[in-house]
């Protein structure tokens, strides 16, 4: 029986979690407990929906950078709101940070489809305007959780089930629900497979008629409004929303998407294997935490290299394959 590339990339990557969890249960004393399953589950909730956000957009053979400052400022904005209207319907709350969020997507895929400029430069650009804009809407002063409703605190915390001392959390299943969600439309339905297609093959897309730009500039507005959901639950995780709030997640979202498998040159992956990758890079960024040997300052530098090796193996991998289906043909 022949295993699809995809299917192997996700045994592999499962391989390597496991792995690591041996790793770091062998180097840290009383490691493999329930806090460490609620710990890591809450906080990849977020980075899954960002990281699956990115996705889509690296699927097109673009790159969106700004993610980190449109989680910070849905959250904050998001928060702002609710302090001014406390007795806004709990489920029209997410609603309006998801719309927050696609507003902030739909001006990065605007100038990226319209205008055909290099994503990766308009987003560097947004990443820096974003947060600004932020700073200066804020005043400086903060979000606190003694002025938002007592639902949204609680709602991070409220769980779904339990299993014995594991505790699956309700944020956690709203993540896993838009994690299936994305893999059904990106494999079943023939608008998802545009994606792969505007990716793999422009050439090829345009004159099969695919619109690029239209594909393009929706997927930046799924990023952004994923990134406004992931923006509501960190605001229910945290409460406390200052100005930096998702700085650094825009690394953590890349890492996710190319240590998943999805090919940074666009046109393949899966968005299951980025679930596992923005696992996985929490599980060591959190490890490395309580792991004595490794000062705080090497973290991002492990996340880097972590994204590098995943970058070099996966192009090492194509190139493999490109050179098979030459010689068979």
């Amino acid at each position: 029986m022949r295993v699809s590339l995809s299917t192997l990339r996700i045994l592999v990557l499962l391989g390597v979690f496991i792995a690591t969890v041996l790793f770091f249960a062998s180097q840290i004393d009383g490691y493999m407990n329930a806090r460490l399953f609620n710990r890591i589950s809450g906080s990849v909730a977020v980075i899954a929906l960002i990281a699956v956000g990115q996705a889509f957009v690296v699927l097109t053979r673009n790159i969106d950078l700004s993610i980190g400052s449109v989680v910070g400022c849905t959250a904050y904005f998001t928060g702002g709101i609710l302090m001014a209207w406390p007795d806004l319907p709990p489920v029209l709350v997410p609603v309006l940070a998801m719309a927050i969020g696609a507003a902030f997507g739909a001006f990065n895929g605007f100038l990226v489809a319209r205008f055909r400029l290099p994503s990766i430069i308009v987003t560097l650009a947004t990443l820096a305007i974003f947060r600004s804009i932020l700073v200066q809407s804020s005043d400086g002063s903060s979000i606190t959780t003694d002025r938002l409703p007592a639902w949204l605190t609680e709602f991070a915390t409220t769980n779904a089930f339990t299993v014995g001392d594991l505790q699956v959390r309700w944020i956690v299943v709203i993540s896993l629900l838009v994690v299936l969600t994305a893999h059904v439309f990106l494999t079943r339905f023939r608008a998802g497979r545009t994606f792969y297609a505007i990716g793999s093959n422009p050439d090829a897309a345009a004159f099969a008629g695919l619109n690029a730009a239209r594909t393009i500039f929706l997927a930046f507005v799924i990023s952004g409004a994923l990134a406004g959901l992931a923006g509501f639950l960190f605001l229910s995780r945290f409460g406390n929303i200052t100005v930096v709030a998702g700085l650094g997640l825009e690394l953590k979202s890349v890492g996710a998407v190319v240590v998943g498998g999805v090919n940074i040159f666009g046109g393949s992956g899966n968005v299951l294997g980025v679930l596992i990758g923005a696992a996985l890079i929490d599980l060591i960024d959190t490890s490395l935490v309580r792991w004595a040997l490794v000062s705080e300052f090497w973290r991002e530098a492990v996340l880097g290299l972590l994204i590098l090796l995943a970058v070099a193996a996966d192009t090492v991998l194509m190139r493999r394959l490109l050179r098979r289906k030459g010689g068979a043909a």
